[in-house]
């Protein structure tokens, strides 16, 4: 696996947010049983920043906690066996691992979400890390039942590694 990790703030979350990265990006990519070894990338950024990233891409002009950009439009989410018939440019021409997509999250919204939920910073960065890689694999939540899908799998993948509310 390769993760690519950019900081463009200072903040102290308290732990090794590399590792961390690391540790729940592979903790999803098993649960989802993805077959391929995988790549993706994360930006922890400033308030300023990602209201910028979320107005030019999204068109909506407010801070949010975390924004995902997969590289893959998968017709069923999770659904590995159509990628290398169907999508074949989606796996890295060197080292052929396959190019999930890149994470931005604010660094601001980490912190105060953490406060604001009464849980721990690293509770709050684990559950947006899991809740983007699972967008990266074509979850959403825009319906109650995709919500609630996608609240199911979080909850448990961070159960299981012993990271509570």
């Amino acid at each position: 696996m390769t993760f690519y990790v950019e900081n463009e703030t200072d903040a102290d979350f308290g732990f090794d947010h590399e590792k961390q990265f690391q540790i729940v990006a592979e903790a999803v990519l098993d649960y989802e049983k993805c077959p391929y070894e995988a790549e993706i990338s994360l930006t922890v950024t400033t308030a300023e920043r990602i209201r910028e990233i979320n107005r030019e891409h999204r068109e909506i002009d407010r801070v949010t906690d975390v924004l995902s950009f997969p590289m893959i439009d998968y017709p069923k989410p999770s659904d590995f066996s159509v990628l290398e018939s169907d999508f074949g440019d989606c796996f890295h021409p060197e080292s052929g691992e396959l190019l999930l997509g890149d994470i931005v999250l604010c660094a601001d919204r980490v912190l105060s979400q953490a406060e604001e939920y009464g849980h721990s910073v690293l509770r709050e960065f684990s559950f947006l890390i899991a809740h983007s890689v699972l967008h990266l694999l074509g979850y959403d939540h825009i319906s109650e039942e995709d919500a609630s899908v996608m609240e199911v799998k979080q909850k448990t993948i961070l159960s299981a590694l012993g990271i509570e509310r």
